[in-house]
């Protein structure tokens, strides 16, 4: 199905040059002078790479057919990650280059949704929270204001600022999206 530029939204998959880009972000810009054109920046899935680039706006793209199937993550060694379809038991295999950020989200028996293009394992989708435990931080300083925030590491390897009152040893939600605390689970 062919889609114009002018037609984009942000996670919307392209196939250029027979590889499956993603949408990061996109503007339209209509300048003083001359023809409107949309900037945009788009990621490979295959590789991670990152790519800026101006199109005329009626420049037409193949959409991506990518599907995503669920699976459950089992546990990770030298690097890869181990996953296994519920339904049918197959186990994937995929490199921490595939997994990128997403490491520090997973834990062991959490459901993810595998994303494939031509039947191919590009990388994964996690949950949009995830619940993590606080494995160091410092303690709580008397006196301090309830808007300041410490530094914590989760059981994951996750740094990310909590507010004062998170101990070690508690249990947080985390937003996958950004990293951020987002509440006590």
């Amino acid at each position: 199905m062919a889609i114009e530029a002018g037609d984009f939204k942000t996670g919307l998959t392209l196939v250029i040059d027979g590889d499956p880009w993603q949408v990061l972000d996109f503007m339209h810009v209509k300048p003083g002078k001359g023809a409107a054109f949309l900037s945009t920046k788009m990621r490979n899935m295959r590789t991670g790479a990152v790519l800026e680039k101006n199109y005329n706006a009626n420049t037409k793209f193949e959409q991506a057919m990518v599907t995503r199937r669920m699976a459950q993550y089992t546990y990770n060694a030298d690097d890869i990650y181990y996953f296994m379809d519920m339904g049918t038991y197959e186990t994937y295999e995929l490199t921490a280059d595939q997994i990128g950020d997403n490491k520090y989200y997973l834990v062991e028996t959490m459901e993810v949704a595998l994303v494939l293009f031509e039947e191919q394992v590009l990388t994964i989708d996690v949950p949009d929270k995830v619940t993590l435990t606080v494995v160091e931080t410092t303690p709580a300083i008397k006196g301090a204001p309830s808007t300041q925030s410490k530094d914590a590491t989760t059981d994951t390897g996750l740094t990310l600022r909590v507010p004062q009152f998170i101990e070690q040893g508690e249990k947080i939600i985390v937003s996958t999206a950004d990293g951020k605390y987002s509440s006590r689970a």
